[in-house]
């Protein structure tokens, strides 16, 4: 057996939750956070119906709820544990083995689904190292997804099997009709993915070089890479997007794009950002529509970026006077000062024109991308409806309006990230 590394076993949350060892041909874990739970059986359901892979797969659901959950989701909780146990005696030759530990409510300050994210995933490197598979593929997901029955075969062929690969953004699409839900909700969703896919693509417009999704039921990561990252971060919530910048600064990140998970379009108050509570504030307020970060402001991301090239060896003279003609909002945002000692500090630690690109992008990375569009939006720009972005974008990148138009906004911006 390996040894777990020394922060597995000082900041793991807690001790082994599954005492069977996985089989040795075990090449993917899929880690499903469950509270509050109706129906996680079609989840499973899905996972079930996908062309199995060579490897052998797990499914490990972590059943939690935080301190002052009412009894009504204490009840959903162990109903969902049953309802488990009945499927799994039900499918007993399926190639996926699915384990649940039920953590009742951990008395762990701050516990909600990030804390409930990383001790599944952190129990899945355990079993990957107990048998010496530091490659094993760690899948995060979310107990109301639905995923393509190709989902596991796409995992083990892009990432399992790629060895410079450490980790992957997985393409997700939300219903956006149907019964289950009110055409309002539908509607809603509609908006909120549409700004997803508009900051996707107004993000790859800057020339920002990381751009990827970072939504928690979406993603996945090998043992090794989890590791070095240092595990999932404790976040109540927001985890996803704070744990994929440690992994995408190591390198080998990628998105997967050719094949789905399908997250529910639900309204929920279960985490202070997210699906379900950006649908829940527009659907209060039905005659506003959605807005978002105005195209101006990444159009100055993008004279930003195209010049950082020429700061890894230019005078200090030439280093404050182009700062001087940078756009109002980047000079605001970061300030004389801070620009010059940031970039002698980069300069001083790189030695040529990429790597000191890289350790760049280290530094302003989609963490700081995002305060810089907050401070922009505080003080220059005005927010925009997001249908009146995603057509402003699609004209600053050249695209075709007509097509875009003709598909609807969102679908076209979906076939651009399928098509890489």
């Amino acid at each position: 057996m390996i040894i777990a590394p020394a922060w597995l076993e000082t900041s793991s949350l807690f001790p082994v939750l599954i005492s069977d060892k996985p089989g040795n041909d075990t090449g993917i874990i899929v880690v499903v956070p469950s509270f509050d739970e109706s129906g996680i059986t079609d989840l499973l359901d899905s996972l079930r119906k996908c062309f199995p892979p060579s490897c052998k797969c797990e499914v490990l659901i972590i059943i939690n709820a935080p301190g002052n959950a009412p009894s009504d989701t204490l009840d959903r909780n162990r109903e969902t544990f049953e309802e488990i146990g009945i499927w799994t005696s039900n499918h007993r030759e399926s190639f996926l083995k699915v384990y649940v530990a039920d953590l009742g409510q951990p008395g762990i300050k701050g516990w909600g689904v990030g804390l409930a994210r990383k001790a599944g995933m952190d129990e899945a490197a355990k079993r990957f190292l107990t048998i010496n598979r530091p490659d094993g593929v760690i899948a995060s997901m979310d107990a109301d997804c639905t995923v393509s029955r190709n989902y596991f075969i796409a995992l083990e062929k892009e990432l399992l099997n790629k060895k410079n690969r450490s980790g992957c953004s997985i393409f997700f699409e939300h219903p956006i009709k149907g019964n289950d839900f009110p055409d309002e909700v539908y509607r809603a969703v509609y908006q909120y993915e549409l700004h997803l896919r508009y900051y996707f693509q107004a993000l790859k417009y800057s020339g920002f070089p990381n751009v990827y999704h970072t939504v928690g039921s979406s993603m996945a990561v090998k043992t090794s890479s989890y590791i070095k990252a240092g595990g999932m971060n404790r976040n109540q919530a927001g985890e996803d997007f704070y744990f994929i910048q440690k992994v995408v600064s190591a390198g080998g990140f990628f998105s997967l794009n050719s094949t789905s998970v399908f997250p529910s379009s639900r309204i929920s108050n279960r985490v202070p950002f997210g699906t379900g509570v950006v649908v829940r504030k527009i659907i209060s307020n039905p005659d506003n529509e959605l807005v978002t970060y105005n195209p101006l402001s990444f159009k100055d991301l993008k004279y930003f970026f195209e010049r950082i090239g020429f700061f890894s060896d230019c005078s200090k003279e030439e280093l404050v006077s182009q700062f001087e003609v940078f756009p109002e909002s980047i000079r605001r945002f970061l300030t004389t000062n801070i620009w010059e000692e940031k970039i002698t500090e980069i300069r001083s630690n790189t030695s040529g024109p990429e790597t000191f690109k890289k350790r760049f992008f280290d530094w302003f990375n989609m963490f700081r991308v995002v305060k810089y569009l907050n401070y922009a939006h505080e003080e220059i720009f005005k927010k925009v409806p997001v249908s009146k972005a995603a057509k402003e974008i699609l004209y600053l990148m050249g695209l075709d309006l007509s097509e875009a138009a003709s598909k609807g906004y969102l679908e076209y911006f979906r076939s651009l990230e399928r098509e890489g």
